[in-house]
């Protein structure tokens, strides 16, 4: 049985429950990506979020939920890193303690940022071990509330937020919203962002982007259920490697978004090259991926699409090594 699925009246909510406490990030817009795109395209640049992220809006909006017993007993996440410095600031902001368990592989900056805010971080082997059920056991063993990285209305109506101010800013800008391209691991963002966007522009086409070697959602979205990604493919895009959809994310994708779009290890690097060079952005792959979509010009149909750069977490000798492959993006 599903769980109950939020509304927009949920992300509505939220973002009242947030607006004091997080950074509603700029849209911003470019002369340069709008000609290379063939549309106007609205920048929602969630890269400039605390932490680096959109997750501290879904990390956050579930911990305040929490009463004061759940919370004296602390938090346990499981995340390759964005979710992890989410759950990690959130948890200081409270005054509470948080576990974090995250693959070994995960970037050093994620792991780094993550210890600094707090959390206390347990490693594991993402090909030998399952990170849910290491959570699952420190939650027996502490009390601790487990936070889902993407699968629980909470989280979902806290990441919807990124959504609401999208289309909020549109609304304000006189502008229709024609399509929103958006990053997809677990698919809680793009599920948020749908159910705020689509209460405002009710036309607008909704795209998920994945990272090739994990389509897991285009593949699902186009059988009308839920697929595996098998094995442990490689990509650049680290936080997008969820191999299938949740539950409850996939319940609400499903039926709001109109397709999916693919992107490969070299255009998401090409686009945190552009983004350097003439957005003045700093994104890691994963955080750049929808903007690769308008790049491949994809978009080109619709007169005003809405991107969301979703995080800017990336080790730096990557981005350096990105910049010297990409001198003129």
């Amino acid at each position: 049985m599903i769980e109950k699925l939020p509304v927009s009246n949920d992300i509505a909510k939220a973002h009242m429950r947030l607006k004091k406490w997080l950074i509603p990030t700029p849209v911003l817009e470019s002369e340069i990506l709008n000609e290379r795109a063939n549309s106007r395209v609205l920048i929602k640049a969630e890269s400039l979020q605390y932490t680096g992220t959109f997750k501290i809006r879904g990390a956050l909006n579930r911990l305040l939920q929490l009463s004061q017993q759940q919370l004296s007993l602390g938090v346990v996440a499981f995340s390759s890193g964005n979710h992890a410095q989410g759950v990690a600031m959130a948890a200081k902001w409270l005054g509470i303690k948080a576990t974090i368990v995250m693959p070994k592989d995960s970037p050093q900056i994620k792991q780094n940022n993550t210890r600094i805010l707090g959390a206390k971080v347990i490693l594991y082997d993402r090909f030998k071990e399952d990170r849910e059920d290491i959570a699952k056991k420190i939650s027996q063993k502490t009390g601790s509330v487990v936070i889902p990285s993407f699968d629980h209305s909470d989280i979902i109506s806290g990441q919807g937020t990124v959504g609401l101010e999208t289309a909020q800013y549109a609304q304000a800008a006189g502008l229709k919203l024609d399509a929103l391209c958006c990053p997809c691991g677990g698919g809680g963002l793009i599920a948020g962002c749908s159910l705020s966007i689509k209460t405002v522009f009710k036309e607008c086409q909704i795209f998920s982007v994945e990272p090739e070697a994990y389509d897991d959602t285009k593949r699902s979205l186009k059988a009308n259920e839920r697929l595996l990604v098998r094995g442990h493919p490689s990509t650049i895009c680290d936080a997008l490697m969820s191999p299938t959809p949740g539950v409850l994310t996939f319940e609400i994708n499903r039926k709001a978004l109109a397709g999916g779009y693919t992107v490969t290890d070299e255009q998401a690097a090409h686009a945190v090259a552009f983004a350097a060079r003439y957005l003045k952005l700093v994104l890691e792959p994963s955080g750049a991926v929808a903007l690769a979509t308008v790049l491949e010009g994809r978009m080109k149909s619709f007169d005003t699409v809405a991107i969301i750069l979703s995080g800017a977490n990336i080790d730096h000798m990557d981005y350096l090594k990105i910049l010297e492959d990409y001198p003129e993006p």
